[in-house]
């Protein structure tokens, strides 16, 4: 670490304009939020494999900034050459910049890696101490990271219909209306999640994510698709011609930007003669998403840059009924993973350790491992959670990394265990699963939180918390134009009561076999971009609470959003509410029933039964039998 910021410092100080501090951020060349190996930068540079986060390099200092899912990672991660900045709670990164550096400060960052609406952000606030953000002449960190993996040539698939529910032709038809309606000739779209939805196409270029590694054009003429060529079967090739979209290199895509600039970015002699109209040709607007790279903007005029939201975003959230029954389906076989995963380690956590197990309360007297030299731990229980889910129909692999905590784990809300270096499981601990899986037909995330021995009474008030507030939102009822920051106060209000809180947004979206996270709405705190929640998206429910040193609890299911028929309809604007489509048990030795209200304890007992329902016909007689004992009814 030490060589690689020396390194870092001596190609900032030969660089033209000499650097007085580097960005490393987390995102690759699309603002992605999971990466590949190759463009994990910010990694290798400080050694914290969060998710989120951004390092600073400085002729002096290495600043590493992340936000309250990662403090703990990172203080573990972090050696005693970089100083953890906690976001939300020490000065955010332009700002240490602006008020630390002195003026004249050149600061570096690869353009390709931020956005344009950071990028103006900060070269804003830059200004005002005459400091400049400059574009690095090439990457500085591929440059001293020697073992930088390869790209990877993965191969394109075609998502087919029976699962994507939309052809190609009418979402072109779709993004081209709103291209003319605001008067714009053509589009950039830089966010994998888009362009594969666009194109229905999908890949494995990013770990747990089914995307490629490309762009696209979109004119009101032609549609372009820049990829690396050699990831294309002749059968990719030819549904490529069918949909009359032009493949061309991916790095292709700079020097076409630059001629869709100056309107000659064409695959035929199209003019006014070839039938465009007089509106589209003096149209001179280029819709650029703020999280476009930019780089790409950079290639733009800037009065010619119609800088909105992409016009993508909202219907690829907008589940269509192929999608969303595709996202039922694959959820019921994931919920008989997960049961079938739970049922198993508890009777492993029984024979190996001597625990109570899932259903009844005793201290383990024998915390040893007592058969030969087995032992159970985070990593070891995990493989066989996506065992039980490789099994089933349409599986594609994980959603994201297994999230498998024992005790303090726990508390590291995105703790990632290693097998050289994680836990082994503890009968008298809690333990958290986060998890999730890709499935043609959807992808799938949802945390249980259990106790294989005896809980304190502590924990089972923690936990009994966090389900109310699990309860609270899932069960809500709103009027048309609500955000879900608006939301995210019913999910802590439990806590709250207690003087407890938790680090992190409440909700989600979640792709159609795409992005585990997926925009433009969430459930959070942060306002974000306030998107109102709207009918057939989809969203995650997911309260926690975290006690550092201790443990972690989370409850997370995948909600749809759909229309409450409610008895009054104030102001005419129409009500919705959402359905829940994970199933699996909630640990009822953790709840303290004393604390529900009658209606809360009829709602699990009313989940439970329908768990029992619809997981059935997956389960085998033993598993069955389990599952009926998790599902009995908690006594008001």
């Amino acid at each position: 670490m030490a060589d690689t910021l020396a390194a870092l410092r001596s190609l900032m100080a030969s660089h033209t304009p000499p650097l007085d501090a580097l960005v490393v951020p987390s995102e690759d060349y699309h603002q992605s939020e999971y990466v590949s190996a190759r463009d994990k930068r910010r990694a290798f540079v400080s050694g914290f494999t969060g998710s989120a986060g951004l390092a600073l390099v400085t002729k002096n200092e290495a600043l590493l900034w992340t936000d309250g899912r990662y403090f703990l990672q990172a203080e573990q991660q972090l050696n005693d050459q970089w100083k953890l900045m906690r976001m939300g709670e020490d000065p955010s990164v332009d700002l240490w910049i602006s008020t630390t550096l002195p003026e004249d400060s050149a600061i570096g960052i690869d353009f390709w890696c931020i956005s344009v609406e950071t990028a103006q952000k900060w070269k804003s606030l830059f200004a005002k101490n005459q400091q400049n953000l400059v574009p690095t002449t090439r990457n500085l960190v591929d440059e001293v990271w020697k073992d930088q993996p390869q790209a990877e040539i993965n191969p394109v698939h075609v998502h087919p219909l029976k699962f994507s529910g939309r052809s190609v032709s009418d979402k072109l038809k779709d993004l081209r209306d709103n291209l003319k309606k605001e008067k714009a000739r053509g589009i950039i779209i830089t966010s994998l999640d888009e362009v594969v939805w666009l194109y229905n196409v999908r890949g494995s270029d990013v770990s747990y994510s089914p995307v490629v590694h490309a762009f696209a054009v979109v004119t009101t003429k032609e549609a372009f698709f820049y990829v690396d060529e050699r990831k294309l079967s002749p059968e990719v090739k030819s549904y490529m011609e069918e949909n009359k979209i032009i493949v061309k290199d991916y790095s292709a895509v700079s020097s076409d930007v630059a001629l869709l600039a100056s309107n000659q970015l064409t695959s035929v002699k199209d003019t006014l003669s070839n039938g465009a109209s007089e509106t589209e040709v003096n149209s001179h607007k280029i819709w650029v998403d703020p999280r476009c790279c930019y780089s790409l903007y950079s290639v733009l005029n800037p009065d010619q840059v119609l800088q909105q939201p992409s016009p993508l975003a909202l219907p690829k959230s907008l589940k269509n009924p192929v999608e969303m029954e595709g996202l039922k389906n694959a959820h019921i076989r994931d919920g008989a993973a997960v049961v079938q995963y739970f049922a198993w380690l508890d009777k492993q956590m029984q024979e190996i350790y001597g625990a109570s197990g899932y259903f009844k309360e005793s201290e383990s007297q024998n915390p040893k491992k007592h058969l030969g030299d087995a032992k159970l731990t985070e990593v070891s229980v995990s493989d066989k959670l996506e065992e039980f889910r490789a099994a089933k129909e349409h599986f594609r692999g994980l959603s994201f990394p297994t999230i498998s905590s024992v005790g303090p784990n726990g508390a590291i809300i995105h703790y990632g265990p290693e097998a050289k270096t994680c836990a082994e499981l503890d009968p008298n601990s809690m333990y958290l699963c986060d998890s999730g899986a890709q499935y043609l037909d959807g992808t799938t995330d949802i945390t249980r939180t259990v106790h294989f021995g005896k809980p304190s009474e502590h924990e089972k008030r923690c936990y009994t918390a966090v389900l109310k507030g699990h309860f609270a939102l899932g069960n809500a009822r709103f009027p048309n134009g609500t955000t879900g920051h608006a939301l995210d106060v019913l999910a802590r209000v439990p806590l709250w009561s207690y003087g407890l809180d938790y680090r992190h947004g409440t909700g989600h979206g979640i792709g159609s076999y795409l992005n585990v996270h997926e925009g433009p709405h969430s459930i959070s705190f942060r306002p974000g971009l306030n998107v109102p929640l709207q009918a057939s998206m989809t969203v995650t429910d997911e309260p926690g609470y975290y006690e550092d040193g201790k443990f972690g609890i989370r409850l997370e299911n995948v909600l749809i959003i759909k229309e409450a028929a409610t008895q009054f309809n104030y102001a005419n604007k129409g009500y919705l509410e959402f359905e829940h489509i994970t199933w699996a048990p909630y640990q009822t030795k953790l709840i303290d029933a004393s604390l529900l209200l009658p209606e809360e304890i009829k709602w699990v007992n009313n989940y439970h039964m329908k768990c029992r329902d619809i997981l059935a016909p997956y389960l085998n007689e033993s598993e069955k039998a389990w599952l009926n004992q998790a599902t009995d009814p908690i006594a008001a």
